[in-house]
């Protein structure tokens, strides 16, 4: 999408919902959309659930402020992920509790935080990475989600949460709501359950065209 209009209002839309769902809290979280000339991105310190279209910061492809009030703080790594996927319109950032937990507790490997448990988690997000603990817009995590971001949808910041990408907001929006729901199911099953079998995979990618690795 290269409406700028239509991207702010995008953005305020699924703020508001992320908002809802309980996704992200107090000022926490940001969501950024590509344009023609540059993207927008959500402002440091503000409420998901209570953005305007005209309370969203712009920059140009280098990631340099060139409008609206002063970017999040996360703006590096924004950009890290729209270089490597020209695919990508659209990336979320949040602090979703179960993730979160997730990452609190123990993730099931650091290539994958969970194993495949159910369809929809493949279809919609597929393998998520662990990114080793660095401080809010550290750019060494935003290097390391760089080196990751042609090879899956999105990644989980340790005790910090995910980043997932899409063709749009919406898109991402969609992805992380699956994430996030997998994880409340991981942690809520014990015993733990078992991951999808490889017959089981091997349809969804004939059927679907999406793979798991």
């Amino acid at each position: 999408m290269t409406d700028e209009r239509a991207c702010r209002e995008e953005i305020c839309v699924i703020g508001r919902d992320l908002y809802a769902r309980g996704h992200t809290s107090g000022s926490a979280g940001n969501i950024s959309a590509r344009l023609s000339d540059g993207w927008l991105i959500t402002p440091t310190d503000v409420c998901l659930g209570r953005l305007t279209p005209e309370g969203i910061a712009k920059a140009d492809f280098e990631g340099n402020w060139v409008s609206g009030p002063r970017p999040s703080k996360t703006v590096t790594l924004h950009r890290r992920i729209y270089e490597q996927r020209p695919d990508c319109n659209g990336i979320i950032h949040t602090h979703s509790t179960h993730l979160v937990a997730l990452t609190l507790a123990g993730v099931d490997t650091e290539n994958a935080i969970m194993p495949p448990i159910t369809p929809y988690q493949v279809m919609k997000i597929g393998r998520v990475p662990l990114i080793p603990y660095e401080r809010p817009g550290s750019p060494k995590a935003a290097a390391r989600v760089a080196e990751l971001a042609p090879s899956v949808n999105g990644v989980m910041l340790d005790r910090l949460g995910p980043v997932v990408w899409g063709s749009s907001v919406t898109r991402a929006s969609d992805a992380l709501a699956e994430l996030e729901e997998t994880a409340r199911l991981w942690l809520m099953t014990t015993p733990r359950p078992a991951p999808l079998d490889d017959a089981a995979l091997a349809e969804i990618a004939a059927v679907f065209g999406v793979t798991w690795d």
